[in-house]
C-alpha cells in the first residue's frame, strides 16, 4: 500500500524565498485592501456611489471611474504623488504574487527543464507588461 505523504515546505532556497513571498504579499494585500476600503469611505464613496463603482474607485483610484458621481470633487483626493505611488505599488504586488501562484501552479506539471525555463521566461514577461500597462494608465489619469 502506497501512502501519500503531504508536501513539506521548501528551506533554504530560491523556491523558499519566493514560497515566503507568496504568504507575506497575500497578507500585504489584505491590508492595501482594508486601507483603500478605509480611503474610499473617507473620500466619500459611502454615501455618493453604488457598490461596482466604489469597488472601481476604491481599488483603482483613478477619477474616470467615478465621474458620473455625485462626488463634488473627485480628483482632489486621489490625484496626488501618494495615490499613485500607492497604487503602483499594489499593482507590482498583486500581479508579483499572481504571477509566483501561476508559476508555482504550473511547475508542479511541468517535467522538462526546458519547458520550466520557457515558462518562467514567459510569466516574467507577461508580468513586466503588466506593470508597464498598469503604470501608464495610473500616470495617465
Amino acid at each position: 500500500m502506497m501512502s501519500i505523504s503531504p508536501r513539506a515546505r521548501p528551506t533554504g532556497s530560491w523556491e523558499h524565498l519566493l514560497w515566503t513571498f507568496t504568504r507575506l504579499s497575500g497578507l500585504a494585500l489584505l491590508l492595501f485592501g482594508a486601507f483603500s476600503l478605509a480611503m474610499g469611505f473617507v473620500f466619500g464613496g459611502r454615501t455618493q456611489l453604488d457598490l461596482p463603482g466604489f469597488m472601481r474607485w476604491m481599488f483603482f483610484p483613478n477619477p474616470n471611474h467615478v465621474v458620473n458621481s455625485d462626488i463634488p470633487d473627485v480628483t482632489a483626493g486621489w490625484s496626488n504623488a501618494f495615490w499613485q505611488i500607492y497604487s503602483m505599488l499594489m499593482i507590482a504586488l498583486a500581479s508579483a504574487h499572481a504571477m509566483n501562484g501561476v508559476r508555482m501552479v504550473l511547475e508542479d506539471y511541468l517535467k522538462r527543464p526546458l519547458a520550466v525555463a520557457v515558462l518562467r521566461m514567459l510569466i516574467g514577461g507577461l508580468w513586466i507588461a503588466a506593470l508597464i500597462v498598469a503604470v501608464y494608465v495610473i500616470l495617465a489619469s
